[in-house]
């Protein structure tokens, strides 16, 4: 009997997926590459290792594993990103036949998905660009799915990907189709965007109850108290971090204030260049981390300007409503950061239906995800209507505080003070931006538009000595 159903890459994530597909009934096969000393039998090993694998098929030549599947071939690649998808997807293009499907399910840039789906089309292979989000748990026990590319190719792999994702809370699988072309792995790199910050913004709470001299079980305390509103994966996984203990040490307090990056965070940031956005939160976050890898200069740094400070109180609740009114910026700017890209490539990304998929499996669920689902079939900004209207308003003041009070203790707080800017600048309906364009027309004769002119005539003025 051949497999309905194979799967490439058996890393960490490779393996999880593997397993999950096999606890949902799937008849599979798996391959991974051999290298000398390095990989050997690693399929085959793996297989061994799990009884809910008993009936796999386990391969170390791709032609062999390629000819245990049915027509049309349905396979998942579960290799990093970049030259090694495709390499694979060399192999397979001079060996697989017309029909056939590969699901990209890495984090592959948006835009490489798209050429790659235009390449292999042209010998009337499908690929499926992909996101999965949920780590090794999620995808061993059901991630959040985001499938694009041609819609009747997804249509025939739609039960696989549907079985293996997370349930909503009316029990809907947390997988739908994005869109066509690499819009799956477009949202899946905003999705990681979001994340980025989520993960600053609690951060910089941590960072400023530190600073306010407060223990890491004192943290973890106050963190507990928020997560009835705020209820978030994160906000979780944060308060379990902040209690683990080496003995008698806290482990965070032993580890290394340098964050890495995998690059969709990078990816996401240029987006927001190419498309003209004001989405700024993301790269806020992305600066964040790649200022912490310089620890040395900070080091020296903090050794010459650093002072003594007396410092001034914080409310906590001010805190807790500055938390919340960052997370409202972070997600209105994350989702119409989408729609518009969406608007651009006439994806007609369906928003309601991302924040849903997100509301269980991946590592932005949160019970503010949840309420974004309705909020988004309405309209696809959410900062313009209400609840979120009001509770910004509410929760301003508090912003302004925790903001003033990190200035003047010289806390870093990177997120909030641009989301506080952002909102600040968003709502100011008459800007400086008319002498930015009258420096531009003054040097450069790029010219200017006057107010209350509905012609919208390009006017230039002789300012006077230019350079």
């Amino acid at each position: 009997m051949k497999s309905e159903i194979g799967l490439i890459g058996l890393g960490v994530m490779g393996k999880s997926l593997s397993r999950n597909l096999a606890r949902n009934g799937f008849k599979l096969s798996v391959y991974n590459r051999h290298v000398d000393e390095k990989e050997e039998n690693v399929a085959a090993n793996f297989k061994g290792s799990f009884p809910e694998l008993n009936d796999a098929l386990a391969f170390d030549k791709l032609e062999d594993f390629v000819k245990s599947l049915e027509l049309p071939r349905k396979i998942i690649l579960m290799v990093n990103a970049g030259a090694a998808v495709d390499s694979v997807l060399t192999d397979l293009n001079q060996i697989l036949d017309p029909k056939d499907i590969i699901i990209d399910a890495g984090n592959s840039h948006f835009e490489e998905s798209t050429k790659r789906m235009n390449r292999l089309k042209e010998n009337g292979i499908y690929l499926i660009g992909t996101g999965v989000s949920g780590g090794e748990f999620g995808a061993l026990n059901g991630p959040s799915v985001m499938p694009s590319g041609e819609f009747e190719a997804y249509k025939l792999v739609q039960k696989y990907l549907e079985s293996i994702s997370a349930k909503d809370s009316n029990n809907h699988p947390c997988c739908t189709y994005v869109g066509t072309e690499g819009s799956g792995h477009f949202v899946k790199m905003i999705h990681n965007g979001i994340e980025y910050v989520e993960m600053q913004l609690l951060a910089e709470c941590y960072f400023i109850m530190k600073n306010q001299k407060l223990s890491n079980e004192q943290i973890a305390d106050e963190l507990e108290k928020w997560s009835g509103v705020l209820n978030s994966y994160l906000l979780s996984i944060t308060i379990d971090i902040l209690r683990k203990k080496e003995g008698d040490v806290f482990l965070l307090d032993n580890i290394l204030d340098k964050a890495a990056n995998k690059g969709t965070g990078k990816w996401a940031t240029m987006v927001i260049s190419d498309s003209g956005q004001s989405s700024t939160l993301i790269p806020a976050a992305l600066f964040a981390r790649y200022l912490s890898f310089f620890k040395s200069k900070r080091e020296m740094a903090a050794a010459l300007f650093s002072e003594e400070l007396n410092k001034s109180e914080l409310n906590l609740n001010h805190l807790k409503q500055a938390y919340f009114f960052s997370r409202v910026i972070n997600h209105h700017q994350g989702f119409e950061l989408i729609n518009n890209v969406s608007t651009q490539n006439q994806w007609n990304i369906n928003l309601s239906e991302i924040a849903r998929i997100w509301t269980e499996g991946c590592i932005v669920k949160s019970d503010l995800m949840k309420d974004l689902v309705q909020t988004l079939k309405n309209k696809p900004s959410i900062m313009y209507q209400e609840p979120w209207t009001n509770k910004l308003k509410e929760s301003y003041s508090a912003l302004q505080s925790v903001v003033l009070s990190c200035i003047k203790n010289q806390v870093y707080i990177p997120c909030m003070l641009e989301a506080l800017n952002y909102f600040n600048g968003l709502k100011t309906a008459e800007s400086s931006a008319n002498l930015i364009q009258a420096q531009r027309d003054f040097f450069g004769a790029h010219t200017y538009k006057k107010k209350n002119d509905p012609s919208e005539t390009n006017y230039h003025t002789q300012w006077g000595d230019e350079i």
